[in-house]
Parts: structure tokens; sequence; C-alpha cells
């Protein structure tokens, strides 16, 4: 029976990746916020439960990133798509009357949030190359897909809950939203090495990037609460990148 527990966790990570695609179509961030947070939450715990009881497999492997395609891959993209959608003129509401949609030339679709749609594309090539990459034990090639859609998860919750006008207007900018798809596609696939929280031993020695990394982050969080997202995850790119200089 133990073989199935790190599965059972993915199918949960699949799971809430499911609703939160469903109150992202709904326009409730918030709640697809808190269905992300979990689904990565049993993304990350199925590996390490899966590693505690030796029953790593192939079919684990490959459902993992099954279940990341929806929520750390098809969630963010949707995400993204919709603050886009918000720069344009365009309806976000929906006729539910079907017999009035039978002409699919009367259906407006803008073009430019579209772009968002970019990635998911993007984290579905990174996921396929990371279960082909033997290397990435240890370390990621490029940014891990939860770590992106923690960051695009966070513009409409610091809009939400910070509301500074500012800031607002930054996130709600068509050409920051497209420079950030961009860049997003781009860092997922780089061959940039970033260290893994994963330890091998509990001593300060051999761990303290990810001890000092951890720190930085419950202080940032408690500081800026979800402006710190985007300041952590360019934290851990810079801190991988000096750690790579120095272990040469």
């Amino acid at each position: 029976m133990k073989q199935h527990v790190p599965n059972v966790l993915t199918l949960l990570n699949l799971l809430c990746g499911s609703i939160a695609v469903i109150f992202v179509i709904d326009n409730n961030f918030i709640a697809a916020s808190l269905f992300v947070f979990l689904g990565i939450f049993f993304d990350f715990f199925d590996g390490f439960v899966a590693r505690k009881l030796n029953v790593q497999s192939e079919l684990g492997l490959q459902l993992d990133s099954l279940a990341d395609m929806i929520t750390s891959g098809l969630v963010p993209g949707l995400i993204m798509y919709k603050l886009l959608s918000l720069t344009v003129n365009t309806s976000d509401k929906i006729n539910n009357d079907w017999s009035s949609n039978t002409d699919w030339l009367d259906f407006n679709l803008p073009i430019l949030p579209l772009l968002g749609l970019l990635v998911t594309l993007a984290s579905a090539y990174r996921l396929a190359n990371f279960n082909l990459d033997t290397e990435q034990q240890s370390y990621f090639k490029g940014l891990p897909t939860p770590a992106n859609t923690l960051l695009i998860v966070s513009l409409p919750l610091i809009m939400e809950f910070q509301n500074n006008d500012l800031i607002n207007a930054i996130i709600l900018n068509k050409w920051f939203l497209i420079g950030l798809t961009f860049l997003s596609c781009y860092i997922l696939n780089a061959n940039i090495k970033l260290f893994a929280l994963k330890f091998k031993d509990w001593s300060f020695k051999t761990n303290a990037t990810r001890y000092i990394f951890i720190i930085l982050c419950i202080v940032l969080l408690i500081v800026l609460q979800f402006a710190a997202i985007p300041v952590i995850i360019l934290l851990y790119i810079i801190m991988s990148l000096v750690d790579n200089l120095t272990s040469k």
C-alpha cells in the first residue's frame, strides 16, 4: 500500500489545480490562489514521501508532471490571460445562451491576452524536458514551474491585499505583463543552474545557501507579505548564480 501514498498526494495536487482552474475562470483569484498553494504543498511532499518510503517509480514521475501541468502550467497561463484581458477593452462576460453562439464568426476573442498562454506552453516544455534530464536530481535547470506559478499568482494577490495605486498601475500595465510573460517563458527553460531545497543532511556547512534563503524568505514574507513573492523569486535566482560562482 505504501507505494501508492505518493501517488495519492500527486493526485491531490492535480485535484487542487483543477479546482483552481475553475476559480480562475470565475475570476475568483483568491480562492484559485489558495488551491494553487495547496497543490504546490502536495507537489513538494509527494516527492519527499516517495524518497522516505523508497518507492520512487517511473509512474510517479510521469504522474507528477501531469499534475504540475495543470497546477503549475495551465493555472498561471490562465491568470496571465485574465490579467492581460484587464488591459484591453473587452468584456469578460460569457453569454450562457448557447443558441446565440452557434455562429463562430460572432465570437470575440482578443488576441493580446492569448499571449498569457505562452506561460502554459513554456511550462509544458520544461516539464517534458525535466523528465528526460537525468542531471536535475540535486539542482534545477531553469526556474521550476511551481516557483514560476507563485510569481504569477502573487500579482492578483498583491493588488487585492496590498492595494497600492502605483503597484496596481504597474501590474495592470500591458507592457509589464507582456514582458513578464516572455521573461517567464525564458527563465523556465534557461540553462541556468538553480539550487534545489533538498537536504541530504541537516548540517549548516553543506546547506548554508538553503538555510540563508529560507531565513530571508521568512523575513521578507513578514515584512512585505504577498509583495515578497516576486522578491523571493529574484533572490532565489541571484543566490543560485552566486552559489554557482563560488562553487567553481
